[in-house]
């Protein structure tokens, strides 16, 4: 089976084990990001395997992040979407919500999920956590000391990130 989709081309090598909604549900939101192209993010399967997908998220204009250019990865689980995906920062990130492994703490990735999230709003949602960061919830201790205690301090070393961004990205 192949998808098309303007310029992107899908065939999904795990159609065998997707149960045929959480294949159409994967489907669709790759149709909506290819077709709504969400300010800021990007996504798409890699490898032709639909619970595997590369996403960018840009940082967002006028502030600390402006500039820098972030991947993740996101894994879908077999049961999407009643099971949310899980999504890690493939690039190095100072962040007051991710962890050093690159794992996201944001409530509509935890205990917050609701089938509702599709691929956009949640990387939305991510690039949004980017100048909003919770530090009453830190997954980054010194990153949230430093974000309350020294806000100049942290973004300094946010701008470090950015830089490091672009330098990876090219």
């Amino acid at each position: 089976m192949t998808v098309e989709f303007t310029s992107h081309t899908l065939i999904p090598s795990t159609s065998l084990s997707l149960s045929t909604s959480s294949r159409k549900r994967l489907l669709r939101d790759f149709r909506s990001i290819v077709e709504s192209q969400p300010e800021g993010v990007n996504a798409t399967p890699c490898d032709n395997n639909l619970l595997e997908w590369e996403a960018l998220v840009f940082g967002p204009d006028d502030t600390c992040w402006e500039g820098g250019v972030f991947m993740l990865s996101m894994s879908f689980p077999h049961d999407y979407p009643d099971t949310p995906p899980t999504i890690k920062f493939l690039t190095k990130i100072y962040h007051p919500n991710v962890y050093a492994d690159g794992s996201i703490c944001l409530d509509i990735l935890q205990k917050e999920w609701s089938p509702v999230y599709d691929v956009s709003g949640i990387l939305i949602s991510i690039r949004s956590l980017l100048d909003d960061p919770n530090p009453e919830s830190p997954a980054n201790a010194e990153a949230a000391r430093t974000f309350v205690s020294n806000r100049r301090e942290y973004q300094r070393l946010v701008q470090k990130c950015v830089q490091a961004s672009l330098e990876a990205a090219s």
